[in-house]
C-alpha cells in the first residue's frame, strides 16, 4: 500500500496541496481529458450525478455543463473549501458532503451517474469503494472512474507503488468484477506528453 493510501495522510497531503491544486492539476488532468471522459457517458440534463472525491470541483465543473445539479463528496475539508469558493457552500448547483468513498452517505439506487476522477488512487480499499459506487447507483446506471494508469518503466513502477494506487487494465478488471460489475470497458487518456497517463473505466450497474 502506498503512503497516500492512508486516509489521514491523504487529508494532510491535501491540506497543503489544496493551496495550489488548481494550478498543478491541468498538467495531469486537463479540460480535454475531462471532456473525453464525460463523452463516454450517456447523460441526461435531469440525471442525478454524484462526484466522489470532487476536490476543488474540476470534474464537477464539467459535469455541470451536462446536468443542473451535482452532488459532490470529498474527505478533505481543505479541498471542499476551495470548491465552496467556486460554487457556494449552500443554495448553489452543487450539494456538498464531507465523507468517505468507502462509506457513502447516500441511500441505495440514489444516482443515475456516479463519477470519480483522481480519487481512487487514495482509496485504501478500492473494491469496497467500488461496491459503494454500485450500491448508490441505480440499476442500469453508469459508474465512471478515472485513475492513474500503471507506468511501463520498472523504475516508475516502484515509485508509483510506494506512493499510491496505480493500476492497469488487468487490475481494473479484477477490481470491478470483485465489486459486482459485469459490463464495463476501459479507456486510456492523457495530455500530449503522456497520452496514456490515466485509465478511465465506464461500468453499467447490473439490473
Amino acid at each position: 500500500m502506498g503512503v497516500l493510501e492512508d486516509k489521514s495522510r491523504a487529508r494532510l497531503f491535501y491540506k497543503y496541496l489544496s493551496k495550489v491544486y488548481d494550478r498543478i492539476n491541468p498538467f495531469i488532468w486537463n479540460e480535454e481529458m475531462r471532456t473525453a471522459a464525460i463523452d463516454l457517458l450517456d447523460i441526461e440534463r435531469d440525471d442525478r450525478v454524484l462526484d466522489i472525491g470532487c476536490g476543488t470541483g474540476f470534474g464537477t465543473e464539467g459535469l455541470l455543463e451536462e446536468v443542473d445539479t451535482v452532488y459532490g463528496l470529498d474527505q478533505s475539508p481543505h479541498q471542499l473549501e476551495k470548491a465552496y469558493e467556486k460554487f457556494g457552500k449552500r443554495d448553489g448547483p452543487v450539494n456538498f458532503h464531507l465523507g468517505d468513498a468507502e462509506r457513502l452517505p447516500f441511500k441505495d439506487d440514489a444516482f443515475d451517474v456516479v463519477w470519480s476522477s483522481g480519487s481512487i488512487e487514495y482509496w485504501p480499499n478500492p473494491v469496497e469503494a467500488l461496491e459503494e459506487c454500485r450500491r448508490v447507483a441505480k440499476p442500469g446506471g453508469q459508474v465512471l472512474i478515472v485513475g492513474p494508469n500503471y507506468p511501463n518503466s520498472s523504475v516508475f513502477q516502484k515509485l508509483a507503488d510506494a506512493i499510491m494506487l496505480f493500476y492497469d487494465e488487468r487490475e481494473a478488471d479484477r477490481m470491478f468484477r470483485e465489486a459486482g460489475f459485469t459490463d464495463f470497458e476501459h479507456h486510456t487518456m492523457g495530455p500530449d506528453y503522456n497520452p496514456e497517463i490515466a485509465i478511465t473505466t465506464v461500468a453499467t450497474v447490473p439490473e
